[in-house]
């Protein structure tokens, strides 16, 4: 294996013989003439090969100087550019944006904001995974993902962004049905259709404003592991169902769904954007993380 080279030093060399001086070289990098001189004499030592001709008046490059420098400023003026190119990176989106989000709320939320991201940043392009399986960020090469309810251990950087409601939810043709239900504990009787991607999808806790706690365990002949799926299904009457705010909502307004046992209230969840250790985000990371977080604040606040 050869002999790594401490490129630093073709820095001070491109600027002895661009200056005409070690003194001048000096002054335009801000270090000291002993310095240069220092460098360019290792680097020398490290090629076997002389690259300056020293005296009192003047420095001139030798032959292999003048081959050298031109391979130089190559170098350099490459390095350059690939600081240039990573400096755009953190200040305009660019290249292409991986993330991952839950399939309910990457359908409702995220693929609209992608939308007016592109629309903004046309130069930026984004590839969106939806899936409710956790997908892992290094190795799938994401730059980010968003979770949605109650996040695992992770040694991954977690940002809250916003947070949502669970709704305990029944077809809008049915409401009348649900007169007879009047506490959690009536529940039992009812037909249930349960989200199977959830780990304990039948056990669920309620609370109501004077703090009273009732802890229900439902029965399901019916389960489904996709959230519009089971709202689908009970839109057809299948049963009742406990369904995230964000994908309810308009359905509520339009009376699509009915909310039953409204002044009971369920565990709320939080929308996570995750993100692999890092000290530098880039720009097309940063402004999208900045844009779902104000659409979470207007949907919360709304």
């Amino acid at each position: 294996m050869s002999k790594a080279h401490n490129l630093n030093r073709l820095a001070y060399f491109a600027a002895v013989v661009e200056t005409g001086s070690f003194t001048n070289a000096a002054d335009r990098l801000g270090v000291t003439k002993a310095v240069v001189s220092s460098q360019v004499s290792q680097l020398e030592q490290e090629l076997r090969t002389t690259l300056l001709v020293r005296n009192t008046r003047k420095v001139s490059t030798t032959e292999a100087g003048r081959l050298f420098y031109t391979r130089c400023v190559s170098i350099l003026n490459e390095a350059e550019e690939a600081f240039s190119e990573l400096s755009q990176l953190s200040e305009q989106p660019v290249g292409t944006l991986r993330m991952t989000a839950p399939y309910d709320y990457g359908t409702e939320i995220v693929a609209p904001l992608v939308a007016a991201f592109r629309s903004q940043h046309p130069d930026c392009q984004v590839e969106l995974h939806l899936g409710d399986d956790h997908s892992d960020l290094l190795a799938g090469d994401l730059d980010l993902a968003i979770r949605v309810g109650w996040l695992r251990d992770s040694t991954l950087l977690a940002r809250k962004l916003g947070g949502f409601r669970q709704l305990l939810i029944g077809a809008g043709a049915n409401s009348g049905q649900f007169n007879a239900i009047q506490h959690p504990n009536d529940l039992a009787a009812s037909p249930f259709v349960a989200n199977k991607a959830l780990s304990d999808p039948l056990q669920w806790r309620f609370e109501n404003a004077f703090g009273e706690t009732v802890s229900v365990k439902l029965q399901s002949d019916l389960s489904i592991d996709s959230a519009p799926a089971i709202m689908a299904a009970v839109r057809e009457g299948a049963g009742l169902a406990i369904l995230p705010d964000y994908l309810v909502r308009d359905h509520l307004t339009s009376g699509v769904l009915t909310q039953v046992l409204p002044e009971w209230h369920l565990p709320e969840g939080g929308i996570f954007i995750v993100l692999p250790a890092s000290k530098f985000r880039a720009a097309k990371v940063s402004v999208f993380t900045e844009m779902l977080r104000q659409a979470e604040k207007i949907r919360n606040s709304g």
